[in-house]
């Protein structure tokens, strides 16, 4: 980074497990920030630290972002009244990337409001494999610095302690991130495909499986929500007689209890990487998001 670390200091409101870790990858000091909520539900904040003429990060995962967006713009706004030469955000799970065009009349385009209000507010953002479904870059509704770290290279990493394993992608759309693993890692890999028997009803078939029976499976893919996809995945596994069978997601957020579901449908490993907290957190990215912060702040 240019100019002296001492100068960069790094605020986590809501207390997000990966501070202490990016502090040590940037050698930024940890400010501190007082953070509640009134009776009514308002939010208080305070910044406690002396920010003028510094860099800021501020360290926040937006699961749950209704909840999170207001302390988010509070503090952003208050450290550069307090005089900070400039704020990012760090976000490692981005929120509102799902509704990317307007599928019925009079529908909110969130994906676009929420990166203007963002951009309206910080002065660049890293985020960790946004959904990049109809818009090919972030920089298309965002008009600030952005900065997109992959984490298929720390699971790589991982993967390449292990041995005997079979990668498997739950449909097409993992095709290209799972094969990057795969050649990376050194292990084999194979495509589900969704096929649609009613309305509602999506299963995932899984061909090839037979050959790898006697190896360990992990199923692989970007998100987890509300884990639909992954269940349907290890069904058909199990039916074709796979016995050992795992799960590496880089964004964890198992909506309504969908980790303990697939553990108690037979996935005997569910690990995830650091972006979202869970006590399924084993991979750490936290220092390619050092990498990029640098980058974005060199760039200023």
């Amino acid at each position: 980074m240019q100019g002296n670390s001492s100068n960069v200091m790094i605020f986590s409101p809501l207390e997000h497990p990966m501070l202490v870790l990016l502090s040590q990858h940037l050698g930024a000091e940890i400010g501190e920030v007082e953070h509640r909520r009134f009776p009514d539900k308002e939010s208080y904040l305070k910044v406690c630290s002396d920010v003028k003429g510094k860099t800021c990060i501020i360290l926040m995962d937006l699961v749950n972002p209704d909840v999170k967006y207001l302390p988010l713009i509070f503090l952003t706004n208050t450290l550069k009244e307090m005089g900070a030469l400039s704020v990012g955000l760090v976000t490692p799970y981005l929120a509102y990337m799902r509704q990317d065009k307007r599928f019925n009349e009079g529908e909110a385009i969130t994906s676009k409001i929420f990166a203007k209000a963002l951009s309206d507010n910080m002065d660049w953002l890293v985020t960790v494999d946004p959904h990049l479904h109809r818009y090919h870059h972030l920089s298309e509704i965002y008009r600030i610095p952005t900065r997109v770290v992959h984490a298929a290279s720390a699971i790589a990493d991982w993967l390449t302690t292990e041995s005997n394993l079979l990668l498997v992608g739950p449909d097409s759309e993992s095709e290209q991130w799972v094969s990057e693993i795969a050649d990376y890692a050194g292990h084999p890999y194979l495509i589900g495909q969704k096929v649609r028997s009613g309305d509602k009803q999506v299963h995932v078939e899984i061909s090839g499986i037979e050959a790898h029976l006697d190896k360990k499976i992990f199923v692989i893919d970007d998100v987890i929500s509300s884990g639909h996809t992954i269940l349907e995945c290890v069904k058909e596994l199990r039916n074709k007689g796979a016995q050992d069978i795992g799960c590496i997601t880089v964004h964890g957020l198992f909506a309504d209890e969908a980790d303990s579901m697939l553990v108690m449908c037979g996935l005997n490993e569910l690990i995830s990487c650091n972006t979202v907290p869970h006590a399924s957190n084993v991979i750490d990215v936290s220092g390619l998001l050092a990498e990029a912060v640098k980058d974005c702040i060199n760039s200023l």
